[in-house]
C-alpha cells in the first residue's frame, strides 16, 4: 500500500480499509484544522487508485469498509469517482460501506443526478465538516461556506439517496459566541436533517493558524463547563426527526450517544447531572497532543 502520511480518518472507519483516492484538502484553508497543512491538494490517477486496491486485496481480503481518503474526495469528477467506486466493489464484492469527506463547498455546485450516480455505484455516506452553523463563525475560520450552503449541499446529498454525517466543533466560537454558536448550528442543523451529528472539541495545537489567535489573546478558549453548557444549549435547540447523535472522538469531554428526537431529554438530564456537580473530572482540562 502507497500513503502519503498523515493519513486521516473518521473514528468510526477504524476497521476500514483507507485508499488515497486524493491527497490533501482543496480547500485547506480552515483555520481551526491543521490536518493538510503539510499537503499540496491533488487528484491520484483513476489507474493509480486501481493498483492500490489491488495490492491491498493480496493483504486484506474481506475489509468491513473502504474510506476513500483524504480530505474531499468528492471534489473528484465525477466519472472518476464512478471508476474508483466500482473498482473497489470489483476488489472487495462484499464491502459493507464505501464512505469519503466531502465539504459543502464542493457538493453545492454538483447535480442531484451525478451524486446520485455516486450512490448507484457504492457510495453510502459522506462525511460533512459543518463545525458552526453561525454565519460568523464560518467567515471567521474560513470555511469557504455558509450555513446556507451547507444546507443546501445537504439536501441534495439527501435527495442522492446518500447517508449524511454531519461535523459539529464545539467551542468553535470560543467563550464570545458560544451561546451563538449553539443555538445557530441547532438551527442549521434543524435545515440539514443529517442521519448522524457527530460532535468534536475544538482542540488547539501549534502549527493551527488559531492558535496564534490563542497566544494574542484575540480567542478565548472554552472550559469543559463551557463546552458542556454549550452542548446542553445545542440539544435544547436541535428539531431534527431522525438522527443520531455521537460524540465519539477524543476531543470530547463528555460522551454523549443517543437518537433524536427520542434521547433528547436524557441527554440534556445526563449533561444536567454532570453540571450539578461542583468539580467533575470529566470537564477538567485535558493535554491532548494529536487528533
Amino acid at each position: 500500500m502507497r500513503y502519503e502520511e498523515p493519513v486521516f480518518r473518521p473514528p468510526c472507519e477504524a476497521d476500514s480499509l483507507i485508499i488515497q483516492a486524493t491527497i490533501g484538502c482543496p480547500h485547506n484553508r480552515c483555520r481551526f484544522c491543521g490536518m493538510y497543512k503539510m499537503k499540496k491538494y491533488r487528484v491520484r490517477s483513476v489507474e493509480e487508485i486501481e493498483a492500490d486496491l489491488r495490492m491491498a486485496k493480496l493483504v486484506w481480503f474481506d475489509p468491513p469498509g473502504v474510506f476513500l481518503a483524504d480530505g474531499n474526495t468528492i471534489a473528484m469528477r465525477t466519472r472518476d469517482l464512478v471508476r474508483v467506486l466500482d473498482a473497489a466493489r470489483r476488489n472487495f464484492p462484499r464491502v459493507g460501506s464505501i464512505t469519503c469527506y466531502g465539504a459543502a463547498r464542493f457538493i453545492r455546485g454538483r447535480k442531484v443526478e451525478d451524486l446520485a450516480l455516486l450512490k448507484e455505484h457504492g457510495l453510502k455516506r459522506i462525511y460533512m465538516g459543518l463545525e458552526s452553523g453561525d454565519d460568523e463563525i464560518l467567515k471567521m475560520v474560513d470555511k469557504g461556506a455558509t450555513a446556507d450552503d451547507h444546507v443546501r449541499a445537504a439536501h441534495k446529498v439527501k435527495e442522492a439517496g446518500i447517508e449524511l454525517s454531519v461535523y459539529v466543533l464545539a467551542g468553535l466560537g470560543g467563550k464570545a459566541r458560544s451561546r451563538e454558536h449553539a443555538i445557530n448550528t441547532a438551527k442549521t442543523l434543524n435545515r440539514m436533517e443529517p442521519d448522524y451529528i457527530r460532535v468534536r472539541t475544538l482542540v488547539l495545537m501549534p502549527g493551527f493558524p488559531m492558535y496564534e489567535d490563542l497566544l494574542k489573546g484575540t480567542f478565548q478558549e472554552c472550559t469543559g463547563r463551557d463546552i458542556a453548557i454549550e452542548k446542553r444549549l445545542l440539544l435544547e435547540n436541535l428539531d431534527v426527526s431522525d438522527s443520531a447523535f455521537l460524540s465519539d472522538h477524543v476531543s470530547n469531554y463528555l460522551p454523549l450517544y443517543g437518537k433524536l428526537p427520542r434521547d433528547k431529554q436524557k441527554m440534556i438530564e445526563l449533561i444536567d447531572s454532570v453540571l450539578a456537580e461542583d468539580d467533575p473530572a470529566c470537564l477538567k482540562p485535558r493535554r491532548i497532543t494529536s487528533l
